[in-house]
């Protein structure tokens, strides 16, 4: 006996045909079976409303890199390499020259030197087959680009990297006893006046490191912008920059062993939500949820999304930066309570391996 047709859908099509009614009803419980044993609240992922993907972090992932980091955040896999390349001052238009003492008596010199000379420049490249939307051979996307601006923008707010890492100097002292322990016993009267005037000498800034960080995303599936942001602390955590010094007889920057590791200040942590709100369109009346860390899907239904910067290093929960994008919903309450899924969203994300002490 053939078995009567059926009007009823089966999940995976009600999730393609009606995704915001889907969603709707896994929030609410009413798209849930009796026997399904998972939270009454619970998003078309598995996941509840503040449970965020599983986060993997693989430090030195690329070989000719001076720091690198590969991130995957559920689907969502980035890449991130950092390349140290050396800028002579003499190559910096109107720079002005200052000694050692000028600018360690200067607090806000670090600041204005990172953003002057562009010292830390980040790239985003949303790769090809990454996802359905991004095509080969075209220009960067705006997504790229607004990535990319707010990846610079939070390096230089946050004050993560200090320019004294990234100075080269020439200290003519130094210089003047090496050659002094390799000459010859005779020296002319003219060669000890010489060397006398380089030990009066002040140290000079010949050189800074500028930081390339170009992060390429190989999976995309949702937010970003923390899988970005993080790969970029792991991977300028990893970084090592080689010793570097003056030659007066060559007149250029030699490099050699040992390495150094750059010194970051905090530890600032992003943490981003979705907004999703009952009624499909319109932002206010009926409920609403605040979905951490989004899904593609969820992002394409979502017209609010919030994203809150934390650091807690110190102890004590310090906001480094709030961004808010489209939507009526999130008021100043809402963001008081988000406050605390950022901190324990920096606790999660501390516990990684990359971030421990070196």
């Amino acid at each position: 006996m053939d078995t009567p047709p059926t009007l009823s859908l089966s999940r995976s099509t009600f999730a393609k045909l009606s995704p915001h009614p889907y969603l709707v009803a896994n929030l609410t419980g009413q798209g849930r079976s009796k026997s399904n044993s998972s939270p009454a609240c619970c998003r078309t992922n598995g996941r509840t409303p503040q449970q965020a993907r599983p986060l993997q972090v693989h430090p030195s992932s690329l070989t000719h890199a001076h720091g690198s980091a590969l991130v995957r955040n559920g689907d969502t896999t980035v890449i991130c390499g950092v390349r140290a390349e050396i800028l002579p001052v003499s190559n910096i238009p109107q720079y002005r020259p200052r000694s050692h003492g000028e600018v360690d008596s200067d607090s806000s010199s670090s600041s204005r030197e990172l953003r002057d000379y562009d010292l830390l420049v980040p790239n985003i490249e949303l790769a090809t087959g990454c996802a359905t939307q991004f095509l080969p051979g075209v220009p960067p996307t705006t997504l790229a680009q607004t990535l990319s601006t707010r990846v610079y923008s939070l390096l230089h707010s946050c004050h993560l990297v200090d320019a004294a890492d990234l100075r080269i100097w020439h200290n003519p002292k130094d210089s003047s006893s090496s050659e002094a322990a390799n000459a010859q016993d005779k020296m002319d009267e003219d060669e000890d006046a010489n060397s006398h005037k380089e030990e009066d000498a002040e140290p000079q800034l010949m050189a800074y490191w500028v930081l390339y960080i170009d992060l390429l995303f190989v999976s995309f599936d949702g937010n970003p912008f923390d899988a970005a942001w993080t790969a970029v602390l792991a991977a300028l955590h990893d970084t090592k920059l080689p010793s570097a010094r003056w030659d007066p007889d060559r007149e250029m920057i030699v490099c050699s062993p040992p390495t150094r590791s750059l010194r970051l200040s905090g530890l600032p942590i992003a943490c981003t939500a979705a907004i999703f709100v009952e009624k499909e369109h319109g932002d206010t009346g009926g409920r609403h949820w605040i979905l951490l860390d989004p899904d593609r899907l969820e992002e394409t239904l979502c017209r609010e999304v919030v994203t809150m910067v934390v650091d807690c290093s110190d102890g004590e929960t310090r906001v480094r930066a709030i961004e808010k994008h489209g939507g009526t919903v999130i008021g100043r309450e809402l963001i008081r309570a988000f406050a605390g899924v950022a901190e324990k969203r920096w606790t999660e994300v501390q516990k990684s391996a990359f971030l421990t002490d070196k």
